[in-house]
């Protein structure tokens, strides 16, 4: 009784392992069905234990075909176009069913899986079924993804990100004066609101902003991943590149970027063009900075785990709107130069610069690449232009209409403001500039021996002051006056070294070139007062008089006192329309003529005026006293000409 329980034991376990196998070699076989059951057949031949494993394979060949059909159903009930009754109620969005959602993409899941079994490859019927289940599912899944993108994709922000940007304002000859109508070359300087430049700004290096609503990035990147393994990833990547590029396109529309031709940006006039330069610049970092390293993040969440597939995502979406505003850029490089547009240009070259290396990073499409470096090659080409424009402009410049009240030239003022801010970019100027620096060094051989070892913007900065400092020599030859064309000199001189010792020029040019200057003034007040007090102070010499103090001729002493009179009344009368601007070297110039003059009349009054007083009409030579002329030399250089109509005369 024992050894029969044993028995049929063993038979039992050797009956499952044998079934086991030949399942498993069933299973393994890659042949059509009727094959297979032809094996099965002469398998069962050989032991009667295996004359249950064709009803085991049709039960698993059968659970195959439920599953097959339950998810085909689940499929064909999204099919817009079918004539079942219940797809219509399937055609909502997705956000509003996640359920159903959810099932269709296991019902996809399960076809996927189901597609590479052997019994459905097998049977050309059903695999015709799956394709077209499969081709129905991908057209439906093309559809919500690109609806998913379109509703999830999150407006931009643009007062919120040009909140976040630090703004450098640099004054631009600003309460300066005015260019006149001859100088329209040098741009305009308005007297009362001044003319402002800004800097590019930046923005903060933790700036991040979401594209798609963070929710959604997990439905499409589930959606992404079943068309790839499905072989629909070009239909994928086509769908998000349209619907990104449309994205992008749209947010340099609301940064203020219009899509214009080359042919559109050179026909627009400089003030315009200034806004429209001012908004690129802006919109170059956010767009960089902001919406593609978003755009980019967005790629790598969708597509993960497709590396190529995420790369042409990226660039096909970024492609557009990086050529806008390339196509910008480069109508900018090669448009019409003008000096007033040269700071804008070096705003333009510095933050493309700065976004090629994001670009260069993000970016593994050459051609793109390629292009904003070249964009990058015309800008730098054109602040090199410019700037010799400038160069040029400022040597030329040859008007002829001298200052009336001699006071500072407008091109003096523009030139200095001008050259002021070009500091601020003396790094990229000295990169431009530097292929140039041996040509440019012939022209340095008279200037300071210290500048040789200074940078190329320095030497070429040297050379455009020389340049405006000869071009001031020349216009001061066009005043008659000797000692007006001093004051000339010397306000201009003096302006351009306050400009320079009060900025970072004076780093620049170095402290020999101020003293250098200074002794200049000195040397233009020393010539004034030669040219324009001699001859008044000839008539208090003692020389001609005829006599000692007791004794001298009172015919030669009223001549001298009427000559002195009248060169002072006529200085007096012309010198009080003259103008120094600067407060302090008004005050040294009078203190200057006070120390010449007054000395010389009190000693002479002194001497020869009681010779005078005592006569008749002695008021009508000795008109003034020391203290008078002194108060009437502190109404010298205001630029308000006045007359002495009001003469203090004594009375004998």
């Amino acid at each position: 009784m024992g050894t029969t329980t044993t028995t049929t034991s063993l038979d039992a376990g050797g009956e499952d392992r044998v079934m086991a196998a030949a399942q498993q070699i069933v299973k393994s076989l890659n042949t059509a069905k009727e094959v297979r059951e032809d094996m099965l057949l002469i398998f069962s031949s050989f032991d009667n234990r295996l004359s249950n494993i064709t009803n085991l394979i049709k039960k698993d060949s059968d659970s195959t075909g439920v599953r097959f059909d339950a998810a085909e159903k689940v499929i064909l009930r999204w099919d817009s176009s079918s004539s079942n009754p219940d797809a219509s109620r399937h055609s909502l969005p997705w956000e509003d069913s996640p359920h159903e959602a959810a099932e269709f993409l296991s019902a996809v899941d399960e076809i996927l899986k189901l597609v590479v079994d052997v019994s459905i490859r097998s049977d050309n019927e059903t695999m015709d079924r799956a394709e077209a289940a499969v081709q129905l599912a991908m057209s439906r899944l093309e559809d919500e993804f690109r609806l998913i993108l379109i509703r999830n994709t999150v407006p931009l922000d643009a007062e919120g990100l040009y909140g976040s940007i630090r703004r450098v304002s640099l004054s631009f000859a600003a309460n300066e004066g005015e260019i006149d109508e001859e100088f329209e070359s040098f741009g305009e300087v308005d007297s009362v609101r001044g003319c402002f430049h800004e800097r590019g700004a930046s923005l903060g290096d933790d700036l991040c902003v979401d594209l798609i609503n963070a929710d959604a990035v997990v439905e499409l990147k589930e959606i992404a991943d079943r068309m790839i393994r499905s072989g629909y990833e070009k239909e994928c990547v086509q769908t998000y590149s349209n619907v990104r590029r449309d994205a992008l396109d749209e947010y340099l529309v609301i940064l203020g970027v219009e899509k214009l031709s080359i042919e559109e940006v050179q026909k627009i006039d400089w003030k315009a063009l200034d806004e429209k330069m001012k908004k690129w610049i802006q919109a170059i970092k956010i767009t960089v900075r902001v919406l593609l390293s978003g755009e980019k993040r967005l790629c790598d969440q969708i597509f993960n785990g497709f590396d190529s597939i995420k790369e042409i995502c990226f660039s096909e979406a970024a492609k557009g709107c990086v050529m806008q505003l390339l196509n910008f850029g480069e109508a900018v490089a090669i448009g019409k130069r003008s000096s007033e547009k040269l700071f804008r240009i070096l705003d333009m070259y510095d933050v493309l610069a700065d976004a090629l290396l994001d670009l260069e990073m993000m970016i593994t499409d050459e051609f793109l690449c390629s292009e904003a470096k070249g964009v990058l090659s015309g800008l730098g080409d054109a602040a090199k232009g410019t700037f010799e424009e400038f160069e040029n402009a400022v040597k030329s410049e040859a008007s002829k209409k001298p200052m009336q009240n001699g006071e500072i030239h407008p091109l003096t003022r523009y030139v200095m403001n001008y050259v002021k801010l070009l500091v601020d970019y003396s790094k990229t100027l000295n990169l431009l500039l530097e292929s140039d620096e041996d040509e440019e060094d012939d022209g340095l051989q008279s200037e300071d021996s210290e500048l040789e070892t200074t940078t190329p913007f320095a030497k070429r900065l040297l050379l455009l002051i020389s340049s405006l400092e000869s071009n001031l020599e020349e216009k001061s030859k066009l005043y008659e006056d000797g000692a007006l064309h001093c004051i000339f000199l010397m306000n201009n001189i003096l302006y351009i070294v306050q400009k320079v010792k009060d900025s970072e020029l004076g780093k620049l040019l170095g402290d020999n070139w101020v003293r250098k200057r200074r002794g200049q003034v000195r040397q233009y007040a020393t010539s004034y007062l030669r040219a324009c007090w001699m001859k008044a102070l000839y008539c208090l010499k003692d020389e001609g008089i005829g006599g000692s103090s007791n004794n001298a001729s009172k015919v030669t002493l009223k001549e001298r006192f009427k000559n002195f009179n009248a060169c002072f009344e006529e200085i007096y009368r012309i010198q009080t329309g003259w103008k120094v601007p600067d407060p302090q070297l008004r005050e040294e110039f009078r203190i200057s003529i006070s120390e010449k003059v007054i000395p010389a009349y009190r000693s002479f009054m002194g001497r020869f005026g009681s010779q005078l007083e005592s006569g008749r009409n002695s008021g009508k030579y000795i008109k003034y006293t020391p203290e008078d002329l002194e108060n009437y030399l502190l109404d010298l250089f205001e630029g308000s000409p006045l007359i002495l109509h009001h003469m203090r005369r004594k009375n004998s």
